[in-house]
C-alpha cells in the first residue's frame, strides 16, 4: 500500500467514488493482486495460525485457548468474505464503466462500504483474537512476555478503531499486526 498503491492516488472509495474507479479501472490487475494477498491468502493463513496458537495454548489454558480459537476463525472467515466481495465486487464496477461509469462509481463505493465493513473499519474481533490469546500466552506462559505484550498492545489499537473520530487506529493495528505476525512465525517455528 505505502510502496505502490499509495504513491499512485489510491482513494477509498467513501470519499470520492468517481477518483477510486478511475484509479481501479487504471489498476485492474494491481487491485485484484492486492485483494487477493490481503484478504485471501491473509485470511487462508490466519486458519492455520489460529489453529496453532491453539495447539500452544490448549494445555496450559483450555477454556480461553477455546474462545480465543472461536475468535480466530471467526476473523479468518471475516477477511476471506471481505475478499471475495472486494474482488466480485471489482470485478462487477469494471463491467459496469463500459456502459455506465456513473452506475459503476455507486456500485464500486456500495461494494468498498461492505468490504470494509467486515474487513478492515473496524477491527473488533482481530482485536478480540489477539487479546485473548496474549492473556492466554501470559497466563500459560505459551509465548514469550514480549509477544504477549505486543498483542495487547495491538488489540487495544484494533478496539480504538469502534470510536469513529480515532478510526486512523486501524494503521496502528495494522502495522502492528504485521510486526506480532513476524514475531509470532518465528516463535513457532523456532519451537
Amino acid at each position: 500500500m505505502g510502496a505502490y498503491l499509495a504513491p499512485r492516488g489510491f482513494l477509498g472509495a467513501q470519499g470520492d467514488p468517481s477518483a477510486s474507479l478511475t484509479f481501479l479501472l487504471d489498476n485492474q490487475v494491481v487491485m485484484y493482486l492486492w485483494y487477493l494477498l490481503i484478504y485471501l491468502v491473509a485470511g487462508a493463513a490466519l486458519v492455520v495460525l489460529s489453529l496453532g496458537i491453539h495447539d500452544r495454548l490448549k494445555h496450559a489454558t483450555p477454556a480461553l485457548a477455546q474462545v480465543t480459537t472461536a475468535f480466530g476463525l471467526i476473523w479468518s472467515g471475516l477477511v476471506l468474505a471481505s475478499g471475495m466481495i472486494a474482488l466480485v465486487g471489482q470485478r462487477a464496477a469494471v463491467e459496469l464503466a463500459a456502459t455506465d461509469r456513473g452506475e459503476a462509481a455507486s456500485t464500486w463505493s456500495a461494494v468498498s462500504t461492505v468490504q470494509e465493513a467486515l474487513g478492515g473499519a473496524i477491527e473488533i474481533v482481530g482485536a478480540l483474537w489477539i487479546i485473548l490469546l496474549s492473556v492466554a500466552a501470559l497466563r500459560g506462559r505459551a509465548l514469550s512476555r514480549g509477544l504477549s505484550v505486543l498483542g495487547i498492545a495491538v488489540g487495544v489499537a484494533g478496539m480504538w478503531t469502534l470510536v469513529p473520530q480515532v478510526a486512523d487506529a486501524g494503521a496502528v493495528f495494522g502495522v502492528g499486526f504485521i510486526a506480532w505476525y513476524f514475531w509470532a512465525g518465528h516463535t513457532l517455528l523456532r519451537h
